[in-house]
């Protein structure tokens, strides 16, 4: 790129709170509690953290927006208790 070329603008601002990417849409985890029997499999190998335990020890959605369809919790879950709304 010469000088004379207009140089693409960048944007230096990040966003001070986490973009919510599923905000009006599906969650991305479909979790049917009545087949779950709270063994937290999925809650202890899930790499960012999005489940964490109701007050029976069942697994809830805290953080929807931390998930990455990385399948881990689906496929660990010995009930097929947890299924992708998007996979």
């Amino acid at each position: 790129m010469s000088d004379a070329e207009p140089k693409p603008e960048v944007s230096e601002k990040e966003p001070k709170e986490p973009v919510d990417r599923y905000k009006g849409k599906l969650p991305p985890l479909n979790i049917f509690l009545h087949w779950c029997k709270g063994c937290n499999i999925c809650i202890a190998f899930c790499p960012q953290r999005v489940l964490e335990p109701d007050r029976d020890g069942k697994p809830i959605l805290a953080h929807p927006e931390k998930c990455t369809q990385c399948a881990i919790c689906w496929l660990h879950c010995p009930d097929f208790a947890i299924t992708s709304n998007y996979k």
